[in-house]
């Protein structure tokens, strides 16, 4: 554990928390993509299938637990909730999600770090995760207009994955044969996709105006 990896693990848990705050106080989901929650959760079922048998740490074992029950909550609530689900704008949240899942899983079997099970699935949640943000930030595009508390969900999300890359420098060089190709360059071109998304979000923070993004 660092200061970088504990940074990004409060990041990626206070976007949560955000997202939560807004399904649970304005009872919406307006501008939140199912499609990429739903990916979310397939991420992380697939990612912690050790949580029962492999024990690392209390620390690990509470946050494996919190993604995977906040993660099937909101897809619980965006789909089931009476009035949340009515928020739901699913006319414009079209992006084919499914078309992402088959070619990850093909990769993971090609290229993974053992071919087992459980670190098939790992990579296959690697390379899941580093493009489930994608049907969100097509969303983003059509409505154009962000509310504050999506905008910050987006922002923290994107933020968790930079810090968790200082993160791999940090044990890179700290830490003897620390290598792992596949995490890293998964990283790399999830943080990759936030890019366009952090430059409209601080200018409309430097400008004080609210977020936007083009067409």
């Amino acid at each position: 554990m660092n200061i970088f990896r504990l940074a990004g693990d409060m990041t990626h848990l206070l976007s949560i928390i955000v997202l939560l705050l807004k399904i649970h106080t304005i009872k919406s989901c307006a501008g939140i993509s199912l499609k990429t929650q739903e990916l979310y959760a397939l991420v992380f079922a697939s990612r912690y299938l050790d949580i029962f048998t492999d024990f690392i740490s209390l620390y690990n074992t509470i946050m494996k637990l919190i993604f995977l029950g906040t993660s099937f909550s909101i897809v619980w609530y965006m789909r089931h909730h009476k009035i949340v689900r009515r928020s739901y704008d699913k006319e414009q949240d079209t992006f084919r999600h499914y078309f992402l899942i088959l070619p990850c899983f093909v990769l993971a079997l090609v290229i993974n770090e053992k071919f087992t099970f459980k670190e098939v699935m790992w990579a296959f949640s690697l390379y899941l995760e580093a493009v489930a943000i994608l049907p969100q930030l097509v969303l983003l595009q059509r409505t154009r207009n962000i509310d504050n508390l999506t905008g910050q969900y987006v922002f923290l999300l994107g933020a968790y994955r930079s810090l968790y890359i200082l993160n791999w420098i940090y044990r890179y060089f700290t830490e003897p044969h620390y290598v792992h190709w596949i995490t890293w360059i998964s990283g790399l071109v999830q943080t990759l996709l936030y890019a366009d998304f952090f430059y409209y979000y601080f200018n409309s923070w430097k400008n004080n105006v609210k977020l936007q993004l083009p067409a």
